[in-house]
């Protein structure tokens, strides 16, 4: 491995698209920053037809993708680039993630990753032996797992699950990408996110149900799949799908977003979503549902506000004055810059990887003499 350039590999659900998931503006952040630095990356995403109707950014601007059509044509085309890189990394939810993941332990020469982005819901998938992407032998092989969750689940992950070693890595965000801009914010409470069942009682309790009281207010729900039942408000526009390069835009035309999680991210905590860490640099103050672990990201009050009920998000909506309003989201953007810029996170991982191929190397060698 040489000391300063590193050749990085990783097998992502997306980067291309970011339809119907948040890995794609996690994985360009990351990749945009490592190649600023000088590795030598290569991202290999599997062409699917509702990524390729939906691309939202251009690929010559993420350094080197590939798409491979096929885990045949995976396997035949980039064997090589397996085998010489200084580190390989699976992400959650890649198709054949399983079948990916063997190949890729029993090729690569370097430091072998799995990068959750979804480690709650993996877990539980993997408890119940529907996973498709890892299993309780993968986790227990790939040399280092990089969780997007963090606190008491990382030493269950290494004390349960066997991973010979798992640390915290969360998502982080291009400064660059995100950032304030003055404007008259058009709404008032806003929300973006795919749709998911397990939070959608809470959307409609800390979003919908105040747009119904609030008629002179206006607020918005942004992403894909959504039901057609569902029963918007005339003061809520809904936005079907919004690309991230208008993702600054959106934030900067609201008082107020709104933050919702998934019932495993909330049951386990310590699960910040990019969008938090979007928003935040921004400077558009967040109204988050609690959960565990949210005050090591955020202070409440000082840089987030909480909210439970209808009433609550009614309260700060009607009651709070813009300089307070403005004081907290300077204050949440600040707290963004200095600990998840993708500056930040790439330094870590450069890190994590040089650390790990030193441990595996001394493991190699000593069980050689």
């Amino acid at each position: 491995m040489a000391d300063d350039k590193l050749k990085i590999v990783f097998c992502g659900l997306s980067i291309t698209s970011s339809w119907g998931n948040g890995h794609a503006t996690t994985y360009r952040s990351l990749v945009r920053e490592l190649t600023r630095k000088g590795h030598d990356v290569l991202f290999l995403e599997r062409d699917q037809p509702w990524y390729a109707k939906n691309r939202d950014v251009g690929i010559s601007s993420l350094g080197r993708v590939r798409l491979y059509s096929s885990l045949s044509e995976l396997i035949v085309r980039f064997s090589e680039d397996i085998q010489t890189a200084d580190a390989v990394i699976v992400g959650s939810y890649v198709p054949d993630g399983v079948s990916i993941g063997n190949w890729v332990l029993s090729k690569a020469g370097g430091v072998r990753v799995f990068y959750d982005i979804d480690t709650p819901v993996t877990l539980a998938a993997v408890a119940s032996n529907s996973c498709k992407y890892i299993s309780k032998d993968l986790i227990s092989k790939y040399d280092l797992y990089l969780s997007f969750t963090g606190g008491p689940l990382l030493q269950k992950i290494e004390n349960v699950w066997g991973s010979p070693k798992a640390r915290a890595f969360y998502c982080s965000i291009d400064v660059e990408q995100y950032y304030p801009e003055h404007r008259t914010p058009k709404w008032d409470l806003g929300f973006l996110g795919t749709y998911s069942p397990d939070r959608q009682a809470t959307l409609e309790r800390l979003l919908l149900d105040p747009a119904r009281i609030l008629k002179d207010s206006r607020f918005v729900v942004a992403g894909a799949q959504f039901p057609e039942n569902i029963q918007w408000g005339d003061n809520i526009e809904r936005i079907a799908h919004l690309a991230p390069p208008e993702h600054r835009h959106f934030y900067n035309s609201q008082k107020f977003t709104l933050n919702t999680t998934r019932r495993e991210m909330r049951r386990t905590g310590y699960s910040p979503s990019i969008r938090l860490f979007e928003a935040a640099a921004c400077g558009t103050v967040i109204v988050s549902d609690p959960w565990t672990g949210l005050d090591e990201f955020f202070e409440p009050d000082e840089e987030i506000l909480i909210a439970r009920t209808s009433k609550e998000v009614q309260r700060i909506l009607t009651k709070m004055g813009d300089d307070q309003r403005r004081e907290i989201g300077i204050n949440a953007r600040h707290r963004v810059l200095s600990e998840h810029s993708s500056v930040r996170r790439t330094a870590e991982l450069e890190f994590l990887i040089r650390e790990t191929y030193a441990e595996t190397s001394r493991l190699s060698r000593k069980a050689f003499s």
